[in-house]
């Protein structure tokens, strides 16, 4: 089936709380997707983000993170007034995340409304369900996040001995000592997860699939590490052996250093890779979809000496493979999975992602090379997702806009556009996007808006200014989404309506 859908990820979602969240704003952006003929909204990861801000290094791969959580739906509950929620102060940038302003005032008004409802008793029910039920992943996010606040946010990695490793009479002390911090953190997460679903079902109503994306990694400082050492590469003062990164190539002649710890595929074999089990459990409960980031990491993966200051010294080490998915397979059924497959392709990711049989990612502004790049639309075969460009890319626009001319050229010889208004070429290559062969087509929501570069959501290798762009209120209009309905009505990517 043909289908078609758009990239949006929450934080860019207008609000008036500085960041997008589970608002009305996206509950109408749910309302835009139906009118325009889209069945999919695919979103970035949503864990807690630490360091950078950055949705790819969350400090857990099981939680929520506390700033979607909607202030105006805590309003609906009597948790918070307007009052309270219009005197914080989040930002005076209504296109970008201030995230030194959330961190700052997003908590304590989080607080007024924990205090609030520790005197209630009509939610408790429904609290007390969702702790037992998220059990085996909340109790270790819990304890790590008080840990964070004892130590002033310090990484576990610097903790006193007894509590970097877990030992049972300090973490009984934490939670003894620390109770009130415990019950706010089960708080937070217990909001996040009431009102993701209450989205999530609205969309499902409208056929709108959710595609959540998984990032492969898991950041150093996180509850996952500090809970699961035996997971990963670690000595015996838990200390990273090796740590992520790629090999030196055309761009780095130095490669790059991630610094993610590197999994212990041996023992997670072990073990029927238990942990990576409850992770796709607890994503296939939260998405219909799942996209899995930097999928060549199953195959093969770089590995750098921990403490190295670049990758050179790094050696690349086979995957868990078929294996690995193979036992996910059995233990959970058929995977309904994107695989980011982007970047080096060597046989040996190519065959893991044939034998998977997921459908790997067609990215345009990779596509006009020359005609025989793997990118360009006449070699898609159905089985993949075609994409104008990712978060990682810059936005079509600018993409038109700075590529050279013999490129530019070549791109209107192969979509047969005779524009030269660069506007009107983004939309000549939405529409080839949408004349692809693959089953999915995916558009990122600046290129629908045809956004410069200002509107790029994520630079690989620097920091400071990622991770903030968001769409201006009521900037998505009816008309948009008719011009969007057309393309997918044309192409047989809009479901079709029962009688």
């Amino acid at each position: 089936m043909r289908r078609c859908g758009i990239l949006y990820p929450i934080s860019s979602l207008p609000s008036r709380f500085g960041i997008g969240c589970f608002s009305k704003e996206a509950y109408e952006f749910v309302d835009f997707l139906h009118e325009a003929g889209q069945s999919c909204w695919q979103i970035l990861p949503v864990g807690p983000t630490g360091f950078g801000d950055s949705p790819y290094q969350p400090v857990s791969a099981f939680a929520g993170n506390p700033y979607f959580i909607s202030p105006e739906k805590l309003i609906e509950d009597g948790l918070l007034t307007w009052e309270e929620c219009n005197g914080a102060y989040f930002g005076s940038d209504e296109t970008r995340v201030d995230y030194g302003a959330l961190y700052e005032n997003r908590y304590p008004l989080l607080r007024t409304a924990f205090n609030r409802f520790r005197q209630r008793e009509d939610l408790r029910e429904e609290y007390e369900e969702f702790l037992g039920r998220e059990n085996a992943w909340l109790e270790d996010y819990v304890l790590y996040m008080a840990l964070k606040e004892k130590y002033s946010g310090a990484s576990w990695q610097e903790w006193e001995e007894d509590d970097r490793r877990r030992k049972a009479e300090a973490m009984k002390k934490v939670q003894e000592e620390h109770a009130e911090t415990c019950d706010f953190v089960r708080f937070q997460q217990f909001l996040f997860d009431r009102q993701w679903r209450a989205l999530k079902a609205y969309a499902n109503e409208k056929g709108i699939e959710i595609i959540g994306d998984i990032p492969f990694y898991t950041a150093l400082d996180s509850a996952d590490v500090w809970a699961h050492p035996e997971a990963f590469l670690m000595d015996k003062d838990l200390k990273p052996t090796f740590v992520a990164g790629c090999a030196p190539d055309a761009f780095s002649a130095t490669g790059q250093l991630w610094g993610n710890p590197i999994y212990n595929w041996t023992k997670l074999a072990a073990d029927n890779y238990a942990w990576w089990i409850e992770r796709f459990r607890r994503n296939l409960d939260l998405y219909d979809v799942l996209r899995i980031d930097h999928f060549h990491g199953f195959a093969e993966y770089y590995a750098i000496p921990y403490g190295d200051e670049n990758a050179l010294n790094g050696t690349l080490k086979k995957g868990p493979g078929m294996k690995f998915f193979n036992s996910v397979k059995k233990q959970l059924g058929e995977l309904s999975l994107i695989a980011e497959d982007l970047g080096t392709v060597t046989e040996t990711n190519e065959k893991l992602l044939k034998d998977s049989g997921f459908p790997g990612m067609k990215v345009l502004q990779f596509a006009f090379t020359s005609w025989d790049s793997k990118y360009v639309t006449h070699r898609h075969e159905k089985n993949c997702v075609v994409y104008t460009g990712t978060h990682d890319n810059t936005t079509l626009r600018a993409w038109v806009e700075e590529i050279n001319e013999g490129s530019r050229d070549f791109t209107r010889r192969y979509i047969n556009s005779r524009n030269t208004d660069y506007g009107a070429l983004v939309w000549d290559l939405i529409r080839e996007a949408y004349r692809s062969v693959a089953d999915l087509c995916i558009i990122p929501i600046q290129d629908y808006l045809v956004e410069g570069r200002e509107a790029r959501m994520n630079e690989p290798g620097t920091q400071g200014n990622n991770w903030q762009w968001r769409v201006r209120p009521n900037f998505l209009s009816a008309d948009l989404a008719r011009s969007i309905r057309e393309l997918a009505d044309l192409y047989g990517r809009a479901p079709i309506e029962k009688p």
